[in-house]
C-alpha cells in the first residue's frame, strides 16, 4: 500500500449500489488545501487527491459515495457516483501542459490497487471528460492515457484492429467505446482528448479550458475513423470478456 494522507470531508453519501466497478480521472488547477476548500464551498468531493509532487490524500471512504462525477453517463449508465471513485490530480495547467513523473507513478500505484480490489474492468477507467462530454475538460489532452494503459491502467488501441470493424458510422463507434453520444460533437471532442490529443486546440488559460470544453461543430476527422475503429473493437472487447 502507498502512503495515504487522510483529510476527511463530511461531503458524502450511501451508494445505492453494491458494485463499485467505474474509476474517473479528474484535475483542477488548485492545490489540496486550497482544491479542499473549494470542495466546501461547492458541496462536491472526490475520494482522492494526488498532488503534484505525488503526494495522496484521501477525503471520503471509498464505502461512500463522493460528489465528483455529476451529471455523467458512460455504456449506458447514469448516476455515477454510486458506481465509481474519484481521483482528483492537482494540475495547474487544467490537464493542458505534462503531468509529473512523481503524481503520474503515485496515480499508477493508487490506481492499481482500486481496480485489483473492485476487479474494475479497465474498459471503466475513464476521465471527466469522457463521461460528461459537454460539461468537462478534465483530465486534458496532456494525461498520458497511452502511458497508464501500458501499465495497466485503462485501455489503449492496436490500429492493426481497425480492419476488424465493420462499422463506419461514427456516432456508433462512439456508443461501442461507451461515449454518451447525445451532443455528437462533444462526444467526439472528448474521444480526441483521450485518445488523439493533438486534435485538441491549445487555449491560453484555465479559465478558457473551463468555459470552452469543446467546439459546438467539432467534427472528427475522416483520417481518424481508423483509430476510433481500432479502439471500438478495444473497448468491445474487454466488454464482451467481462460481459
Amino acid at each position: 500500500m502507498t502512503k495515504v494522507i487522510k483529510k476527511f470531508l463530511p461531503i458524502f453519501d450511501e451508494r445505492k449500489c453494491d458494485k463499485i466497478d467505474m474509476l474517473v480521472i479528474h484535475c483542477s488547477a488548485y492545490n489540496s488545501d486550497d482544491m479542499i476548500k473549494i470542495m466546501k464551498e461547492r458541496n462536491v468531493s472526490s475520494h482522492y487527491i494526488i498532488e503534484e509532487n505525488g503526494s495522496i490524500f484521501q477525503l471520503v471512504s471509498e464505502k461512500k459515495r463522493a460528489w465528483h462525477a455529476g451529471i455523467s453517463n458512460w455504456r449506458g449508465l447514469d448516476s455515477l457516483n454510486h458506481y465509481s471513485i474519484g481521483i482528483e490530480l492537482q494540475a495547474s495547467s487544467m490537464g493542458q501542459g505534462e503531468y509529473s513523473v512523481k503524481q503520474i507513478n503515485s496515480l499508477l500505484v493508487l490506481s492499481k490497487q482500486i481496480i485489483s480490489h473492485y476487479q474494475i474492468p479497465l474498459y471503466n477507467v475513464v476521465g471527466h471528460s469522457d463521461i460528461a462530454p459537454r460539461r468537462k475538460p478534465d483530465p486534458g489532452s496532456a494525461f498520458p492515457w497511452k502511458y497508464m494503459a501500458q501499465k495497466g491502467v485503462g485501455l489503449w488501441y492496436d490500429l492493426a484492429d481497425a480492419v476488424k470493424v465493420k462499422e463506419n458510422n461514427i456516432e456508433n463507434l462512439l456508443n461501442l467505446i461507451g461515449y454518451d453520444t447525445s451532443d455528437l460533437s462533444a462526444a467526439s471532442y472528448a474521444f480526441c482528448r483521450h485518445f488523439i490529443p493533438q486534435e485538441v486546440k491549445p487555449l491560453n488559460s484555465v479559465d478558457e479550458v473551463i468555459e470552452n470544453v469543446y467546439p459546438p461543430e467539432f467534427a472528427l476527422a475522416e483520417k481518424y475513423t481508423p483509430i476510433l475503429k481500432a479502439c471500438a473493437y478495444r473497448y468491445s472487447k474487454s466488454s464482451n470478456r467481462h460481459g
